[in-house]
């Protein structure tokens, strides 16, 4: 008897594949929390085991969609840099400049689906994730047309910050081939967190995979074949995207796990949207910030005396973290769904635990990850160039990579969590006083003031994500679990609604 009970314990409480009605999230992970016939180290066995077997199978197709789709740029940069200097100039600045900003903007005003579904779907309101679609990609939609016009008058944006007129005229070319991009964008996060809130991450990995076979071939033909240079390689850029947008939307029309979270186009989709362009906006701007931050730290160092040595180094301690950085995001949906979840089912004590095992779980690979990075530092930057002297500069950063990336395994996790309590915008708040009141300024005066040169303005940048993981630690540690329980609920009554879908599939 007591072992048919802790299997039942044991069984995750993600969707069957084959239900075809949402089951209510299980409270299998309450119940064990809170049975006092079980000894604390017998709960807290079974609660981790329970909640480790759920982690794994959101994050790790998280990470695998994150990666991939980092790939599928990265190697639209590779086919252009075969071309000539000039293109591969042109390729990294619209990519890592222009378009990275649309990216960063969209994916954090469709952090508000994360909160909303998330939270929905634990409260068995399965019918709101469909509504909480369409509104979010209402108004990513209406945001991509002033994002639009950056793209647009890209040329002399890139003059007027100092660019020499031939990488601009290049670089605009790119970005016009993905204009079409950021309204893929605008319906591609919206899309993606709302299959996510329902644990459903397994089809985006298999697109994201499948997508990236194509468009590796259908660049090769742009390019190569057909001549199309920058401007085919931005557009096979800008449809690969398009693709995934419409073959998630063709998973969520046709799936049966998906039957009652999507009712239909809906006249809901156009109410409430000042509150949800509020939430939207909070989110956007808090993950905005943490975009930025790193890149401004190149963009200091280029300013630095034997700038070439220090941005070819940052570049690769940077293109590193920016890998490793996708096993943190994928943990940081993983804590969004979990926690917003248990928040949506009136589970404090399940979310409160969430928390604890994503974190831990996450700074525990990040540890392994830094020490690696330590062991390899002399021979890491050879996987990018030959030179020794770029070799000596990325060894002698390797340290402050190495924390870098253990903050990093903390610091997304508890934005994750933040979003899945609907946190953003105090989060945004935090980011700006650490990140742009201490951060940068301690960084620009230990890298010139006080002539430490990259070592400064990266301790200085450390120094503001230090300050912003500990102020998140202690916000989480404080938080009032059956407090976040209640605010979850009134927000959930007050975006409810009883409206018949317009057109019903």
């Amino acid at each position: 008897m007591e072992s048919t009970q802790e299997e039942q314990l044991l069984q995750p409480n993600l969707q069957s594949k084959h239900s075809l009605r949402p089951e209510p999230l299980s409270s299998a992970l309450e119940d064990t929390l809170s049975d006092t016939n079980l000894s604390y180290y017998r709960r807290l066995q079974l609660a981790t085991w329970i909640e480790l077997n759920i982690l794994f199978r959101l994050a790790g197709p998280a990470v695998i969609v994150y990666l991939l789709n980092n790939i599928t740029s990265m190697s639209t940069q590779i086919f252009c840099g075969h071309l000539g200097n000039l293109e591969l100039a042109a390729a990294s600045l619209g990519n890592n400049g222009i378009q990275i900003f649309a990216y960063g903007l969209m994916l954090g005003m469709g952090s508000a689906v994360e909160t909303l579904c998330g939270q929905a779907y634990g409260a068995h309101k399965f019918e709101m994730l469909g509504i909480y679609l369409q509104r979010s990609t209402l108004l990513l939609m209406a945001t991509a047309i002033p994002v639009m016009m950056i793209y647009i008058f890209s040329k002399p944006l890139l003059l007027l910050l100092g660019e020499s007129s031939s990488i601009a005229s290049a670089a605009a070319v790119f970005v016009y081939g993905l204009i079409p991009q950021i309204f893929a964008y605008a319906a591609n996060f919206p899309i993606q967190k709302f299959l996510q809130a329902q644990s459903i991450v397994n089809p985006s990995a298999y697109i994201a995979a499948a997508t990236l076979c194509l468009h590796l071939l259908l660049t090769w033909l742009t390019v190569y074949k057909l001549g199309w240079g920058l401007l085919g390689a931005s557009l096979v850029l800008s449809l690969s995207w398009w693709i995934v947008v419409v073959a998630q939307f063709v998973y969520i029309l046709f799936s049966d796990r998906c039957k009652y979270t999507w009712r239909g186009f809906s006249l809901q989709a156009f109410t409430g949207l000042w509150d949800f362009l509020k939430l939207s906006t909070a989110s956007a701007v808090m993950l905005c910030l943490e975009t930025w931050y790193y890149q401004i730290l190149v963009l200091i160092a280029g300013l630095l005396q034997d700038a070439e040595i220090a941005l070819d180094s940052l570049s690769i301690c940077m293109t590193i973290s920016g890998w490793v950085y996708m096993i943190a995001v994928g943990f940081n949906a993983a804590a969004s769904v979990r926690v917003s979840n248990e928040l949506g089912a009136g589970h404090p004590k399940s979310a409160s635990f969430a928390v604890v095992i994503v974190t831990s779980t996450s700074f525990i690979i990040a540890v392994f990850l830094a020490i690696l990075v330590l062991v390899l530092r002399h021979v890491i930057s050879y996987a990018f160039t030959s030179g020794t002297t770029v070799s000596d500069a990325v060894a002698e950063l390797s340290p402050f990579l190495a924390i870098s990336i253990i903050l990093n395994g903390v610091q997304p996790v508890l934005s994750g969590v933040a979003v899945g309590c609907g946190w953003q915008a105090f989060v945004a708040y935090v980011n700006v006083g650490c990140y742009y009141v201490v951060g940068i300024p301690l960084g620009c005066l230990l890298g010139f003031k006080f002539n430490f040169g990259a070592k400064g303005i990266w301790s200085g940048m450390i120094g503001g994500t230090l300050m912003q993981t500990i102020i998140l630690l202690w916000f989480t540690y404080r938080t009032d679990w059956n407090k976040e329980v209640e605010k979850a609920r009134n927000r959930l009554d007050i975006w409810d609604d009883t409206m018949e879908p317009l057109l019903k599939d």
